[in-house]
């Protein structure tokens, strides 16, 4: 499985950003924050384990893609909330999340028994290994 490590330090001092994000027609702060969810990935002995930290979201929620070797896992969120017509905004943000990971598959995966599951804000996505790929046991080979 290929891993792309990423730099988390933050990109400006906290001077900068109190400067850069503070809103001054009032209200909050407009903070762009990149909700990219962290990834999990465990290696067992006849799989390989992808797990998702998304919590909030329902299961209906994520589209999970293989095209050939490329697993690409990815949410789309548009909340609406009806307006009454006799409301005026002087302010309103909408809420709208998305994120998209991909991840190259090796080929000891066996991408026909790719399976998902959603629970307690995690997802997990079972990657099985081919039987050839497997560790097999150490056995005892006779001299004859």
């Amino acid at each position: 499985m290929t891993l792309v490590r990423k730099n988390t330090a933050p990109y400006l001092p906290s001077v900068f950003e109190e400067l850069l994000n503070t809103d001054w027609l009032g209200g909050r702060t407009n903070t762009f924050t990149n909700a990219t969810p962290s990834v999990n990935i465990i290696e067992k002995d006849d799989a390989f384990e992808l797990h998702v930290a998304a919590p909030g979201l329902k299961k209906e929620d994520f589209n999970i893609n293989l095209d050939n070797d490329l697993l690409t896992i990815s949410s789309e969120i548009k909340k609406e909330e009806e307006v009454k017509e006799t409301a005026k905004f002087t302010r309103r943000e909408f809420n709208y999340a998305s994120f998209k990971r991909s991840f190259n598959l090796p080929e000891s995966v066996n991408t026909a028994k790719i399976t998902a599951s959603y629970t307690d804000g995690v997802l997990a996505v079972s990657l099985p290994k081919r039987e050839e790929a497997q560790v097999q046991p150490s056995r005892l080979i006779e001299i004859q």
